[in-house]
């Protein structure tokens, strides 16, 4: 065990992980040849896309170190606030941490969030300038920020380039020498966190984990404790680029079992195996459920596939624990699912996952946060979709969510971006300078108004240098009321949203209008409304499409032409009462970028 090394890189969006982690693989051999290729980890083609790391990706590394060999096991995880669940499950099965800091960019909110994560788990955290080929490259002022963050001495930060591979040796002297061996006992009995898993459609469900006591080998019987279930394990072993089978796994150690699992919920995420024959007392612990910020509703195009999306939602839970979901039925869309997503790019990133991985067409509705309604007895429900609000005569108070989020900024932006947080009924709590011109402001937002356009907003005033990331604070009375869209009087359930009382009116008729852009001329009027209880805020009105029926008179008396005339308004009258007004998934969406 004294010469195994478990640890993670860590750090904000787009400060060079995955090359460097390309870098470290190279270095050690692990990958050659035609097998290496940029962002090797990322084995998933969003990812490769749109470059950024959406999964956790384990992998061991052998390396010799002064004639003794090593294993160290990497874990590459995502710089995204929306996907901080997967940075906190590799944090929990590792003892040290990469921290890694873009030298042109210097520390973001993501950076500072993170390293109090791995703080919170005890981990030895050693910090790296990354990017140091740069032009831009400011080495000094971002050795700075770090000892300033972290408390340390200066030689302990290292400097490096992902690029051009400079400092991997020293970063791989600097895991033995500072990140801790593994602490477990060998003898005791079996106790393994699992803290992902995959859906093979071969193999059935593989589960990864880190062994904390014990060992395993091949063919023992084994309890998964928070399920009761107990399986075979009819194939262990390591994550190498490809996975490697072993007759047996040493404390320590991080590894796959695979068991013939199906069924997608008799494996959780910090769940605990351990043998059935020498059980340990009790699981392992530290494993907080995810709190989804955001929802939304998946909805099938055809009804039919409701039990296809279950199945696929299923399996895509099982590769990302943060997602969570309930059925529910729409007027409009007929049924589907909840979804509690983490944030917006999650929740993005999850409806393409569907439409590439599991060939699903969906329609995604308004995304909304979850409201707190208390009635006029004192008794409190929990509310994620505005179809679900009670009547108004009923409702004593509504409370909010409310998140107290930090932005790092140039002091050039600050005016724009205080601008952008009052206007989203922001209250400032703090401004820091943290070093020479970078400010940290502190603001407490109502999490509904973050939903929608805000870190768009904040990226464009910013010109990309503001950096952004929150923690949920308290729930907060607020003056809210539900703003109602009809189609020729219908209410359209999945357009409908809670919004501020102040916002309602200008929200409701830049709705309309969008609308109206948006949905397709039918052969009748389709009146578009926005309304709040029985009190209509605006109106627009999608013209019907006409044809002209007095084409065949040529002359003759006015009176032929008006009997035409009535007759096609009685026809379109008729229609009006028998016609759908289908809404096209663009609509859904359009709320979004409202501005």
């Amino acid at each position: 065990m004294k010469n195994i090394r478990n640890f993670c890189i860590i750090a904000h969006i787009d400060h060079g992980k995955s090359t460097l982690a390309d870098r470290l693989l190279e270095f050690t051999g692990t990958v050659e040849g035609k097998e290496m290729k940029s962002q090797v980890l990322d084995n998933m083609d969003l990812e490769k896309e749109r470059g950024i790391t959406i999964k956790s990706h384990a992998i061991q590394m052998d390396y010799e170190h002064m004639g003794e060999k090593y294993s160290l096991n990497l874990i590459d995880t995502p710089g995204h606030v929306d996907f901080s669940y997967e940075v906190s499950r590799s944090i929990a099965a590792c003892e040290g941490a990469l921290l890694i800091v873009d030298a042109a960019q210097g520390i973001q909110a993501q950076t500072i969030s993170n390293v109090y994560m791995a703080l919170e788990n005890d981990l030895e955290i050693i910090p790296i300038i990354n990017k140091i080929d740069l032009d831009s490259a400011m080495p000094e002022e971002v050795e700075d920020q770090i000892v300033d963050l972290l408390g340390c001495d200066r030689s302990e930060v290292l400097r490096a380039s992902g690029k051009t591979g400079v400092g991997m040796k020293e970063i791989l002297s600097a895991i033995i020498n500072r990140v801790p061996e593994p602490a477990g006992d060998p003898d005791a009995p079996l106790q393994a966190l699992i803290f992902d898993s995959v859906f093979n459609s071969f193999r059935g469900i593989i589960a990864y984990f880190k062994i904390v006591n014990g060992s395993i080998k091949k063919g023992d019987l084994v309890k998964f404790v928070a399920t009761g279930k107990e399986y075979n394990a009819d194939e262990i072993g390591i994550l190498k680029l490809t996975m490697q089978p072993k007759q047996e796994v040493t404390c320590g150690n991080v590894g796959y079992i695979i068991s013939g699992i199906k069924t997608s919920k008799e494996v959780k995420v910090g769940d605990t195996v351990t043998h059935v024959k020498n059980p340990c007392e009790k699981a392992i612990e530290g494993f907080e459920e995810v709190k989804p910020m955001v929802f939304a509703g998946v909805y099938p195009i055809d009804t039919e596939d409701f039990e296809d999306l279950r199945s696929s939602l299923e399996k895509l839970q099982l590769n990302d624990a943060s997602l969570t979901f309930q059925p529910e039925s729409s007027v409009a869309l007929g049924f589907g699912f909840r979804c509690g997503f983490l944030g917006l790019l999650h929740m993005e990133i999850i409806q393409e996952r569907l439409e590439r991985e599991f060939n699903m067409d969906v329609i995604t509705t308004v995304p909304n946060v979850s409201y707190k309604i208390y009635d006029k007895k004192g008794n409190m429900t929990e509310v994620h979709n505005p179809a679900g609000l009670p009547d108004i005569m009923l409702i004593d108070k509504i409370e909010e969510p409310y998140i107290r989020a930090s932005v790092i900024t140039n002091t050039t932006y600050i005016g724009g971006i205080m601008t952008l947080c009052l206007g989203k009924r922001g209250e400032l709590i703090k401004q820091e300078y943290i070093s020479g011109d970078r400010v940290e402001i502190t603001y407490d937002l109502p999490l509904g108004e973050i939903v929608i356009d805000f870190y768009d907003r904040l990226k464009s005033i910013s010109k990309g240098y503001a950096s952004f990331d929150y923690v949920m604070h308290d729930y907060r009375p607020s003056k809210l009321v539900k703003l109602d869209i009809l189609l020729n009087g219908e209410p359209v359930d999945a357009l409908s949203t809670l919004t501020h009382f102040e916002n309602a009116e200008s929200f409701g008729r830049r709705m309309c209008e969008k609308l109206k852009e948006l949905i397709p001329r039918q052969q009748f009027d389709i009146a578009i409304q926005a309304a709040i209880g029985a009190k209509i805020i605006a109106r627009e009105t999608v013209k019907a499409l006409r044809k002209d029926v007095t084409a065949k008179c040529y002359g003759g008396d006015i009176s032929r032409k008006r009997k035409l005339l009535e007759k096609q308004k009685k026809g379109k009258k008729r229609m009006k009462q028998v016609g759908n007004v289908e809404v096209p998934q663009t609509a859904f969406l359009a709320v979004l970028k409202l501005d």
